[in-house]
């Protein structure tokens, strides 16, 4: 019998960051005007506006798109998604990001958000990780095996995908609902046969050589992340107006990314304790692929066989209509969702 590794100091890193874009569950919390808060602008008007850490606020400023505000930011930091939008119901934050999932428990709850803005990224990072050395070749090879998952996160809807395509169930392989840093420790340690994740975790195990990729999630998964608002914040002509403004902002700084994955990995790796060659990988493979698109109707009929998934599997108590989520209003010129992720060369 195998004893379990210690699981690598260097791997057990605090990584709230991601955790929040694609979580599914609303077991963490909030900093509200603490560390990562804080108010940034000046005017009469305040947007409140929910980040994680490493997201929205450290890429503004990291692209100086933070220099020249007529009007106020209040962040508060958010560890998962699911509590961003809670807050967002309950008319404490007007915006924030999330990944492709929270939106779906969060309209399946009966919550009142509105899907304003959307970007479209690569899914290499989207992963089904196995340790080196094991004995699993392909997604085939799971049945009957342990695989690690964060419950309701789009890890969770990509190992669904990842099974059907290889002509398993869900009920197929023994799923242990582990959130990423409990997960990392079972994995690293051998409690699990796989782990079902996404970038910066996929590029931590990589970087430390104590993993492989068994299956990615492109061709699969959406590889959508949407920006989330309040019904009455939209309604609210000045608010609108902000929010308006501050998606421009986040456009013009998700191109600062890509044209800057150095610097940008480098602010990353700060603000989120990651290593710096952890942060780059992270960033070319999937953080800095990151194209703006409309919010159109693949939007909502992607985000709708999310919905059904989760609804058949009963983890959504019922069936929800995600059009019925979405405000088009942001689109713009923005090219449609099924545009082509960017890539980075080999010299990049």
């Amino acid at each position: 019998m195998r004893r379990p590794r210690p699981a690598p100091a260097v791997l057990l890193l605090p990584l709230a960051l991601l955790l929040a874009a694609c979580s599914g569950t609303s077991s963490a919390g909030t900093s509200i005007g603490g560390a990562g808060g804080g108010t940034d602008g000046k005017g009469s008007l305040t947007l409140n506006v929910g980040d994680q850490k490493g997201g929205s606020e450290a890429v503004l400023r990291a692209a100086g798109e933070l220099d020249d505000l007529d009007y106020k930011i209040r962040w508060s930091t958010f560890t998962s998604g699911p509590p961003l939008l809670e807050a967002i119901n309950a008319k404490a934050v007007d915006i924030g990001g999330v990944g492709n999932t929270p939106p779906v428990f969060a309209a399946g709850a009966g919550s009142k958000i509105s899907v304003v803005a959307a970007s479209h990224g690569t899914a290499a990072g989207d992963t089904i990780l196995v340790p080196d050395g094991s004995p699993l070749k392909e997604a085939e090879d799971l049945k009957g095996k342990s695989v690690a998952v964060a419950q309701g996160s789009s890890a969770h809807f990509q190992l669904v995908a990842s099974l059907k395509k290889a002509g398993l169930e869900f009920k197929d392989v023994r799923v242990k609902y582990l959130q990423p840093a409990d997960a990392l420790a079972a994995f690293t340690s051998g409690k699990v046969d796989a782990w079902a994740v996404w970038d910066p975790y996929t590029s931590q195990v990589l970087r430390g050589k104590k993993g492989r990729v068994l299956t990615d999630g492109d061709g699969l998964v959406n590889g959508l992340a949407f920006q989330a608002a309040a019904p009455g914040a939209l309604k609210d002509k000045k608010k609108s107006a902000a929010i308006a403004d501050y998606l421009e902002r986040l456009r013009r700084a998700q191109d600062w990314v890509h044209k800057h994955p150095q610097a940008w990995a480098k602010v990353w790796s700060k603000d989120t304790g990651l290593p710096y060659e952890v942060a780059l990988d992270a960033v070319k493979r999937t953080n800095g692929t990151r194209v703006q698109v409309a919010v159109d109707k693949n939007v909502v009929t992607s985000e709708q066989e999310i919905a059904d998934t989760f609804t058949e599997l009963k983890l959504i108590p019922r069936r929800i209509d995600f059009g019925d989520f979405v405000d088009t209003r942001f689109n713009g010129d923005l090219p449609p969702s099924t545009t082509e992720p960017r890539t980075y060369s080999e010299e990049s």
